[in-house]
């Protein structure tokens, strides 16, 4: 038996930011990179931008069926966002989890708090910020797809969202895109090893000396 062979748990690794810190941009980076890892689609209220398919960016459901679940306590966090609701469904995460692949979320302070609650055990939780505020509102101008409006209310809600940069395990400062993705892969790489998380190490160490 090698070491890849050994049995382990998968683990929720969160990546939170303000907008335009470039979270998404490194989610996609590290789901193209490693294949060890899926991103959690989360359901939500809004409807769908141009370019995203349900399925496989949002599930995309009514008020009503976000209530309902809820309501029966099938979602692992969710919160309330510029007008519109999100959440984690829990059972597709308890799935991937129990394979040994690790769930990528792209949520922010609100869900990674109640995922610290009914998770902490399997949490790794990321914070990445941008290199300077003005970084920043030159970053969400570049994008074009948000009026002026939206970009200030998006400045504005990002004061708040930097102060619970203490509250995560680590944190990254975006200067440069393939140096934090470098930055983010070392942690996982570092998280995956963890005693805790190689659930197959006892029977390992057992098979290599039976006198351990």
């Amino acid at each position: 038996m090698t070491q890849k062979e050994i049995a382990r748990r998968g683990l929720m690794l969160v990546l939170s930011s303000p907008s335009g810190a470039g979270k998404t941009t490194l989610s996609q980076k590290l789901l193209s990179s490693d294949n060890g890892i899926v991103m959690s689609i989360s359901v939500t209220t809004r409807p769908p931008r141009s370019r995203e398919v349900d399925g496989r960016d949002y599930h995309f459901i009514s008020e009503e069926q976000f209530e309902r679940l809820v309501e029966q306590n099938a979602l692992l966090e969710h919160a309330f966002v510029f007008g519109h609701r999100y959440g984690t469904p829990k059972e597709l995460v308890d799935v991937e989890l129990e394979k040994g692949r690790d769930v990528l979320f792209d949520i922010d302070w609100q869900g990674t708090q109640q995922l610290d609650e009914s998770a902490r055990d399997d949490l790794v939780k990321t914070f990445v910020l941008p290199p300077s505020w003005d970084e920043l509102e030159m970053r969400l101008r570049a994008r074009a797809q948000d009026s002026n409006d939206v970009v200030k209310s998006r400045m504005s809600k990002a004061v708040d969202e930097m102060s619970h940069w203490a509250e995560y395990d680590y944190v990254i400062v975006n200067r440069d895109i393939d140096h934090a993705l470098s930055q983010i892969m070392s942690i996982l790489l570092a998280e995956r090893l963890k005693r805790k998380r190689q659930i197959g190490l006892s029977e390992f160490v057992k098979n290599l000396n039976p006198n351990l």
